[in-house]
C-alpha cells in the first residue's frame, strides 16, 4: 500500500515530483469512494485531501499508521479535529495559499453584478441590442461590506480601495485598535450596520455553529434593497432559501455563490435558482486558479514531508 494517498486533485507537476520521491498513490476520486478510501488509507502514513474527503473517527480508526493530514485549502470542517488529535495526527492547513485567488473572485463579482451587462452574449448574436435594459453602475464611490476581517478580506479590501470604494467590515476576533484598520482604510462596524449600509457583501467567515445561517430572512431584511451579495466563504453560512426568496423579490439585486450546503448542488436544489437575473454559480473555484493550485500543492507536501521526517 502507498505510503501517501492524495484523494483529491492537486497540481499534476508537483504530484508527479512527489510520486518520484515517494511511494504515492494519487487517486482525484477517492473522496467520492468511501470504502477504497479506507483500504488506500490503511497503511498510509499521510493522506492529502481538498475540501470534499470526510476524514472521521470511523476512518481514523482503521489508519494503522497515518501521522499527517495535509489539507489542500484552509477550511478544516470536513476533518474531525479532535478524533485526530486522540489518534496523535497532525493536520496541516495550507493557510493563504489561496487568498490572492479568491480576492480577485469577489473584486470580478461586485465588478460584474454591479455592471449587470455581461449576459447578454446570446442576445448580440442573435441580433438584439439591448443598450439602454443593461446600463448598470459603477463601483466607484459605493460601498462594499467584508463580513470577516482575515487574509483573504484585507486581500479583498486593498483591491476594493483601489477601485475607488469605500469598504467596511466587521470582526469581532479583530480589536479596534488593530493598525490593520487604518493602514487599509477600512473602517470597523457592528454586523448589523455592515447589512444595512453596503452596496455590495463579502463573506470571510468559517463555518461554525455560530455562523451557520448568520445570513437569515431576517439579515436579508436588515440589507440595503438592491444590494449584492458575493460568497466565497462556506455554504451553511448562507440560509439558501432566503437568499433566493431575497433574490426573487429584489432586496437583493444580484449574487454571485461559489459556495453551497450540499457540494455538489443537488439537480433538486438547484432548480430553486433558475430564472434567477443576475446570478452567478460556480463550483466551489474562487480559490483554484492555476497559479494558486500549484503553491497550494507545494506548500501542502512541504507540510506534509516536515511531519514525516519528524516521525521517522
Amino acid at each position: 500500500m502507498a505510503d501517501i494517498v492524495i484523494t483529491e486533485f492537486m497540481d499534476d507537476e508537483v504530484a508527479r515530483t512527489l510520486a518520484g520521491e515517494q511511494d504515492v498513490l494519487y487517486d482525484p476520486g477517492l473522496a467520492d469512494r468511501p470504502g477504497d478510501l479506507a483500504a488506500a488509507a490503511r497503511d498510509a502514513r499521510a493522506l492529502i485531501v481538498r475540501n470534499r474527503t470526510r476524514v472521521d473517527e470511523p476512518l481514523l480508526a482503521q489508519c494503522r499508521k497515518l501521522k499527517v493530514i495535509g489539507r489542500l485549502g484552509v477550511g478544516l470542517e470536513r476533518i474531525d479535529l479532535e478524533a485526530c488529535r486522540r489518534h496523535g495526527i497532525e493536520v496541516c492547513s495550507a493557510r493563504g495559499a489561496n487568498a490572492i485567488a479568491v480576492a480577485e473572485y469577489v473584486i470580478a463579482g461586485v465588478l460584474i453584478l454591479r455592471r449587470g451587462a455581461y449576459q447578454a452574449t446570446r442576445q448580440v448574436i442573435a441580433g438584439a441590442w439591448p443598450r439602454e435594459a443593461l446600463i448598470g453602475g459603477e463601483v466607484s464611490g459605493r460601498r462594499l461590506g467584508l463580513v470577516g476581517f482575515g487574509d483573504i478580506a484585507r486581500h479583498v479590501a486593498r483591491r476594493a480601495d483601489a477601485l475607488g470604494m469605500e469598504v467596511v467590515a466587521c470582526d469581532p476576533f479583530i480589536h479596534e485598535e488593530d493598525p490593520s484598520w487604518r493602514e487599509l482604510r477600512v473602517t470597523s462596524l457592528p454586523f448589523e450596520r455592515v447589512l444595512e449600509t453596503s452596496d455590495a457583501l463579502s463573506l470571510h467567515v468559517p463555518l461554525t455553529r455560530g455562523t451557520r445561517h448568520l445570513l437569515d430572512s431576517a439579515a436579508f431584511d436588515r440589507m440595503q434593497r438592491g444590494a449584492i451579495l458575493v460568497n466565497t466563504t462556506r455554504g451553511g453560512v448562507v440560509d439558501e432559501p432566503a437568499m433566493i426568496a431575497a433574490l426573487r423579490d429584489g432586496r437583493l439585486s444580484g449574487a454571485m455563490i461559489d459556495v453551497f450546503e450540499t457540494e455538489p448542488l443537488p439537480a433538486a436544489v438547484g432548480g430553486l435558482y433558475s430564472g434567477i437575473p443576475n446570478l452567478i454559480l460556480t463550483p466551489h473555484i474562487a480559490g483554484v486558479s492555476r497559479e494558486s493550485n500549484r503553491w497550494l500543492s507545494v506548500l501542502t507536501v512541504n507540510n506534509v514531508m516536515e511531519v514525516l521526517t519528524r516521525s521517522l
